[in-house]
């Protein structure tokens, strides 16, 4: 079946399965609470709701700026609010740390959306830890986007660097890959373009984008 896939649909999969984790662990922890009478186990039962309310808000936090509505509306996003975005999504899974290099004071919404997207990808990938390189420059009239995943074992599924290249079929996209397919349709839609390389322990995504504030009509992640 060659239909045209639904990308918000896939997106709001991913954040789902993203906060599956999370949610659980919170209902988990209540459910331990409930019947626990020894204080320093309802002391650990307590941080525990803590931890994972406070992930599931920062996941919550981040997908609606990267995947929904407003990352699009906004014409200019304060580069201080990615860097935070960014950490706490760090903060919430693996040992990553973050290399920031960006010295711009805002970048239009369209490039922001397009560098949370790459962060998150680049993020996955370090399933041993490592190091996330971010670097961003505005040029005139584009911005460039450089994300680099360093560490002991880079995983990046195949297909997610065809939806990267523009080379996954858009019938096999799926809630994994939609992500990157969105990447590249917003660099596409403002005129951009997407590159990803892979080495031994390290992964390069880079990407252009047009600075232009307009939000294409045709962006599937706010349908």
């Amino acid at each position: 079946m060659n239909a045209q896939p639904d990308l918000a649909a896939l997106l709001c999969s991913r954040l789902c399965h993203d906060l599956v984790s999370p949610v659980a662990a919170f209902g988990n922890g209540l459910e331990l609470l409930e019947h626990e009478n020894d204080p320093a186990m309802r002391d650990s039962c307590t941080q525990l709701l803590a931890q994972s309310a406070r992930v599931a808000a920062d996941k919550l936090t981040f997908f609606r700026y990267a995947f929904g509505a407003a990352g699009s509306s906004v014409q200019e996003m304060p580069v201080a609010e990615m860097r935070e975005l960014i950490t706490a999504l760090a903060a919430s899974g693996r040992d990553v740390a973050l290399d920031w290099g960006i010295a711009a004071e805002t970048l239009p919404g369209p490039a922001a959306k397009l560098l949370l997207n790459m962060a998150a990808i680049g993020l996955d990938t370090l399933v041993r830890g490592g190091v996330l390189a971010i670097a961003a420059e505005r040029r005139g009239s584009e911005v460039e986007i450089a994300i680099r995943a360093e560490g002991a074992r880079i995983a990046m599924d195949r297909d997610i660097g065809r939806a990267l290249d523009g080379t996954l079929p858009p019938h096999q996209l799926s809630a994994r890959t939609a992500p990157a397919a969105l990447v590249r349709q917003l660099a596409q839609a403002h005129g951009g373009t997407v590159q990803q390389a892979q080495g031994d322990g390290v992964l390069v995504m880079g990407a252009t984008i047009g600075a232009s504030t307009e939000v294409p009509a045709d962006d599937w992640a706010d349908d």
